[in-house]
């Protein structure tokens, strides 16, 4: 019995020596494991966080151009004709064009920097779920994706660990015009006239992040321009005319 009994301590005291290591050891498994599931998760959350960052920055772009006092123009308020030009040649008013787009890129930013500072009435709220306190607090958008719906398994819908993902735009908002021409029956052209806005932005998911473009095309103005018929139009190349318009007869003075 005296022989059982000094084993038994001896075993006692030998797990007191272990436990001490023990423990550090399962957490250390334990932090492994998490590493290891959230690296595989990784690129997961990075496409699927620039696909809501897409959706996020198009939606209060879009609440920047409704605020805006100029909308589309026709075409024909931004054409000036050249003057003594018998062709009847036409040019760009750079003056409006460039006061519309000082006004969009100023509205954009704007929009950005408040939806930033956690203006939740920029954002799309029904659809997404923002933490406006840490937006306050931080510098960027942040919003919550359940881990069911970021790694894709219908099955458990919104359930399922929340993972956090912010935002925030890097730089200046870039804003350039962008003129789109094109033909159209006799003589006639199409005309298009966006602001393409560039918005970069850093991506940041558990144990990962990443840069991103957004972009977005702002109509400016649209329009047909309409000039004379010649009398004569071809098809091009080698081949005989093949509309012939009568000159208009002279006017007998």
């Amino acid at each position: 019995m005296r022989f059982h009994g000094q084993v038994t301590r001896k075993s006692r005291k030998k797990k007191r020596k272990l436990l001490p290591l023990l423990i550090p050891a399962i957490l250390i498994a334990i932090a492994l494991f998490i590493y290891i599931i959230n690296a595989r998760l990784a690129p997961i959350y990075i496409q699927y966080a620039e696909v809501q960052t897409e959706k996020i920055a198009a939606h209060v772009i879009n609440k920047a151009i409704n605020s805006r006092t100029a909308n589309v123009l026709d075409v024909n308020d931004i054409i000036v004709n050249v003057p003594n030009d018998s062709k009847g040649m036409v040019k760009f008013n750079t003056e409006i064009i460039n006061r519309v787009l000082a006004e969009t890129h100023g509205l954009v930013e704007s929009h950005l920097q408040q939806a930033e500072a956690g203006n939740l009435a920029l954002l799309p709220t029904d659809e997404i779920e923002f933490d406006s306190q840490a937006m306050k607090r931080e510098e960027g958008i942040v919003f919550f994706v359940p881990l069911a719906q970021a790694a894709n398994i219908p099955l458990l819908g919104n359930l399922g660990p929340k993972i956090p993902i912010r935002f925030h735009v890097i730089g200046q908002v870039q804003a350039t015009i962008d003129t789109k021409i094109s033909e159209f029956g006799i003589n006639n052209a199409v005309v298009e006239v966006n602001i393409l806005l560039t918005v970069n932005v850093q991506i940041i998911v558990p144990l990962a992040t990443k840069k991103s473009v957004v972009t977005q095309k702002i109509p400016v103005a649209m329009g047909l321009i309409q000039s004379t018929v010649p009398q004569i139009y071809t098809t091009g190349g080698g081949d005989p005319p093949s509309v012939e318009v009568p000159a208009p007869p002279a006017i007998e003075e």
